[in-house]
């Protein structure tokens, strides 16, 4: 099937999930899901955790001040941002820009998990801790994979369904809004992926 097809049908069914304890609070706000955005054949592929208030207006990730810092990431290194995949665990934005739930990762996550299988990515990078937290696990590489402050910038590898994969932990590229130090640190991490490009 084509792979525009199957993720507007992930976009369909995370539209229409009621189930969610986020659908209210997104349809009271006249927020939109964010699915994902970028190349549907991206060989590296960035995770969240949840949207913030700017993509739940626009239904794009990363698409506020943290997004402005992926993007100045990706150009460091001659990467464009069209040409990577950009998401999130949880599709829907938790009120206050709290952090998900672990019921709300179990509810999204499926979602997620389909999209990896769809773009089939070489490098899954992880943007936060939630994020780094479900694939290590997902990737049987919790014992592997621990406090973000130890891990961050290294390569894991893992086994997906579709062959083998490299897990890069990353910090939330929102920390270097508030910490200088830790944007020299998220541009040195990001060096790792030029031997993907």
């Amino acid at each position: 099937m084509d792979k525009t097809i199957e993720l507007k049908q992930i976009r369909n069914e995370v539209w229409n999930l009621k189930e969610s304890p986020l659908y209210q609070y997104r349809t009271q706000n006249k927020y939109y899901p964010v699915i994902g955005e970028g190349n549907h054949d991206a060989k590296i592929m960035f995770i969240g955790e949840a949207p913030g208030e700017h993509e739940a207006k626009q239904g794009r990730p990363f698409c506020g001040a943290a997004g402005q810092v992926l993007t100045e990431m990706c150009t460091s290194i001659g990467l464009k941002r069209s040409d990577v995949y950009v998401t999130n665990i949880v599709k829907d934005r938790p009120p206050g820009n709290r952090d998900p739930l672990p019921e709300e990762i179990a509810l999204y996550a499926p979602f997620l998990d389909k999209q990896i299988l769809i773009i089939q990515p070489d490098v899954i990078a992880t943007l936060g801790r939630f994020s780094m937290r479900y694939i290590a696990e997902k990737y049987n590489l919790g014992d592997k994979i621990t406090g973000i402050s130890h891990v961050h910038g290294k390569t894991f590898e893992a086994w997906a369904d579709y062959g083998v994969i490299t897990i890069v932990p990353l910090f939330h590229p929102a920390v270097a809004l508030y910490k200088a130090d830790q944007r020299a640190i998220l541009f040195q991490d990001f060096q790792v992926f030029k031997s993907f490009i």
